[in-house]
């Protein structure tokens, strides 16, 4: 009987490697883009460690990479806007501009949630869980979207017959080049949006 009541007891050792294997096995918070307590910070060089507050483990996890291509697509159609878009304004009109804000929105928000989940768990914890990321990237897809749709619209209509006309005219392919990359953009903001929901809902 002795023997049966101890086996039976919660706070037997059998009962506490149950615990400790299920606790194994379940998943690490680094999966998901959040620095684990084990996870090595930094850059190694040689023997020792260098620029440890950046969490470059999220930056190279699925959200990480997913914020990086957003700010690249951004920053290059906002290159491409300023440099072969602005001198031709005039003929192609409130698609620039509305490109340019779109672009010029998306960058800025995106590089401060960048920086903020790279130098602060705790920042990624709470936006992560709230319903900004989802909010902000749903807004940004669909401003991505009909923003490249208006500039397709200003490169077949405005652009292309002067592009036929003009040598040099590069204004029309770079402007192409923006609205396919735009709808890239817009493709990314509404997977992350996707993605954001399911944390929001606390699917991991």
């Amino acid at each position: 009987m002795r023997r049966c009541t101890i086996s039976r007891n919660p706070r037997s050792q059998e009962y506490t490697h149950i615990i400790i294997i299920i606790m194994h096995r379940s998943t690490p918070l680094s999966a998901f883009g959040v620095r684990g307590m084990s996870q090595p910070l930094g850059i190694r060089i040689c023997c020792c460690r260098v620029c440890t507050c950046i969490n470059f483990g999220f930056l190279m996890s699925r959200i990480g990479l997913l914020k990086l291509m957003q700010l690249g697509l951004a920053m290059l159609c906002e290159g491409l806007l300023i440099k072969y878009g602005v001198p031709y304004a005039d003929s192609i009109g409130q698609a620039l501009t509305s490109f340019l804000a779109t672009t010029g929105h998306c960058f800025t928000t995106n590089g401060i949630l960048l920086i903020c989940y790279a130098f602060s768990d705790k920042s990624y914890n709470l936006i992560r869980q709230s319903m900004f990321e989802t909010i902000f990237n749903g807004l940004a897809s669909c401003m991505y979207f009909s923003s490249a749709s208006y500039m397709g619209f200003a490169c077949v209509v405005w652009l292309h017959p002067q592009f036929l006309v003009r040598p040099g005219f590069w204004a029309y392919p770079a402007m192409t080049a923006c609205y396919y990359m735009g709808y890239a953009a817009g493709i990314l903001h509404a997977l992350d949006a996707y993605l954001a929901f399911r944390h929001y809902r606390g699917a991991r």
